[in-house]
């Protein structure tokens, strides 16, 4: 046993992760309660039947949008009134018991309707209210120093194909957990460029206006692509030095304007370089719907061993090179956070040969962690047997 894997394990034997799970108006759940252990949990049932909305609530215990990235007004149970036949549309609520190093600790979070008054008339809108220990907080960023949780879902078979937008997500994602200040950076950067965007476009051209959202712009952009820098860096060098016996050594790089910027100049002078690429772009705006920047940056994975970009390889190459980046994620984590991630695997086992599966199964045990795991077929998790809860879906009713 390396020395990591020897950290690793001793951070694991104080456990993290979710005790209960009550769920109230959540999408096809009246009302759901779960009580596990710190363990794997195996989650079968058919297509449809609300497998994949129990790990979203899971993922809506940590900061962000859950693991769909959904609106919060999508996620309201809409139940037939036993009185009428209409619709009747109900808020929704997730409470949960977590454990974080055998403390307790309790979150809960909910959809708040709310109105905000304007000189004209009254405006409806939909909030998220996240308490833990009963105390309201105001930065969901407060969520990550609890709980933190890695999710693969279907969608993500596909992460290595199609347009840079998912990947970024993906990799911001693994940044959160390190820098709990990278999600409001995101967030406030695409703010700031929404406005510069349609000031733009609407030709109104105040100077002073625009270089003052070009100058927060940059100095956002530059922290945002430093922390993906960082984050590569981070996972490549844990990547060479701890590789996996199973899964394949992935290399991963960013493709940005701004970040290889960094990688020879000052962030000082990549803010002013950035400052000015904007204000040069200003034209150029009018006839794109964005310009080069951190809100273009690429995340590019290759296979090391057959020096492969991931879109080339197969189905399952592409799976296998995913879970390597998030088993090395998971690592990294459990070490930098000193508290175990809860996995969030829905479908996970798809698109990978059975030595592959039962390998992923195994490293879930040794890592000491709590995995949820979602699938139509029971019988690939035989290797999990006396080693895991497993619970099966019907009618919106969980079955032992």
């Amino acid at each position: 046993m390396t020395d990591l894997s020897q950290k690793i394990k001793e951070i694991t034997t104080e456990k993290s992760g979710v005790t209960r799970l009550t769920l109230t108006d959540y999408r096809n759940y009246p009302t759901l309660r779960i009580e596990t252990d710190i363990e794997p949990i195996v989650i079968t049932g058919e297509n449809g039947s609300g497998k994949t909305n129990i790990l979203e609530s899971l993922s809506f215990l940590t900061p962000g949008r859950g693991l769909r990235g959904t609106k919060l007004s999508d996620i309201k149970r809409i139940g037939t009134s036993p009185f009428a036949s209409i619709q009747k549309e109900t808020e929704w609520s997730i409470a949960a018991e977590i454990l974080k190093n055998n403390e307790h600790h309790s979150i809960g979070t909910a959809l708040q309707k709310n109105i905000r008054e304007t000189e004209e008339t009254l405006q409806r809108f939909d909030r998220r209210i996240v308490k833990i220990d009963n105390q309201k907080i105001t930065q969901q960023a407060e969520l990550g120093k609890y709980i933190s949780a890695i999710w693969v879902t279907p969608q993500m078979d596909r992460l290595f194909l199609g347009g840079p937008q998912p990947r970024r997500s993906f990799l911001d994602r693994l940044v959160y957990a390190f820098d709990l200040e990278h999600a409001k950076r995101t967030a406030n950067f695409e703010h700031l460029y929404r406005q510069w965007y349609q000031l733009i476009k609407s030709g109104h051209n105040d100077h002073h206006w625009l270089s003052s959202l070009e100058a927060d712009m940059s100095a956002l952009g530059v922290a945002i692509a430093a922390a993906r820098r960082e984050q590569i860096a981070r996972l490549n060098t844990f990547i060479t030095n701890e590789p996996d016996d199973i899964f394949p050594d992935v290399k991963l790089e960013l493709d940005g304007l701004i970040e290889k910027k960094l990688d020879t100049e000052p962030a000082i002078e990549v803010e002013d370089f950035y400052t000015a690429h904007l204000a040069q772009q200003r034209q150029n705006i009018l006839y794109n719907d964005s310009i080069d920047g951190v809100n273009r940056t690429d995340f590019r994975v290759y296979f090391k061993k057959k020096d492969l970009p991931a879109e080339l390889c197969s189905t399952g190459e592409q799976k296998a090179l995913l879970i390597s980046i998030i088993l090395a994620q998971t690592k990294c984590q459990i070490l930098h956070q000193s508290f175990a991630p809860i996995l969030l695997l829905d479908e996970v086992t798809t698109h990978l040969d059975e030595k592959k599966r039962d390998a992923l199964l195994q490293k879930i045990l040794e890592l000491n962690l709590q995995a949820w795991i979602t699938s139509t077929e029971p019988q690939n998790f035989t290797a999990l047997n006396g080693k895991a809860r497993f619970f099966k879906l019907e009618n919106n009713n969980l079955f032992c």
